[in-house]
């Protein structure tokens, strides 16, 4: 039996494609932003960013990849750029050969140390400023399930 599809109502129409439009327009800016002032990609700070809120700065790949939703072929390719620019170095696991770990270096620490001020400054201009903190509230309870969703439908 075939299925129907549930098309979106007007309403729902106009706010999912406000929500992808918001997304990419502040995805966009911020990640120029990020490149012009700190000489980073959006791509590399994430990696960054992940790397600093976990100890010693060090995640196995598959971790890493799974946090930032990112394919294996794409993590292997950027580690590996970001390892020529010094930023991380990759490191074999002792315990399971065919695992390696991503450990961000001290050339790493001090771009995002740099870049994270930028950034921050970023963020509140182009998005906090015009946001309630009733809305702020809202949005944030609206990722955090919407987000454990996809996570619970991932395992």
């Amino acid at each position: 039996m075939e299925e129907t599809a549930r098309w979106l109502t007007s309403e729902e129409q106009h706010a999912w494609r406000s929500f992808v439009r918001l997304h990419e327009k502040l995805g966009g800016r911020l990640a120029r932003l990020l490149q012009t002032q700190s000489k980073l990609s959006a791509a590399d700070f994430a990696v960054l960013v992940q790397l600093t809120d976990v100890p010693e700065g060090r995640q196995r790949y598959q971790d890493l990849a799974r946090e930032l939703e990112w394919e294996k072929s794409r993590m292997s390719h950027h580690i590996a750029r970001m390892a020529g620019r010094g930023l991380v170095v990759r490191e074999e696991c002792l315990e399971d050969a065919r695992g390696a770990f991503v450990v961000i270096t001290a050339a790493g620490r001090a771009a995002i140390e740099a870049a994270a001020p930028l950034h921050v400054e970023a963020v509140r201009s182009l998005f906090l400023d015009h946001v309630t903190p009733a809305e702020l509230r809202t949005l944030g309870e609206v990722s955090e399930r919407v987000v454990a969703k996809l996570d619970e439908d991932q395992s």
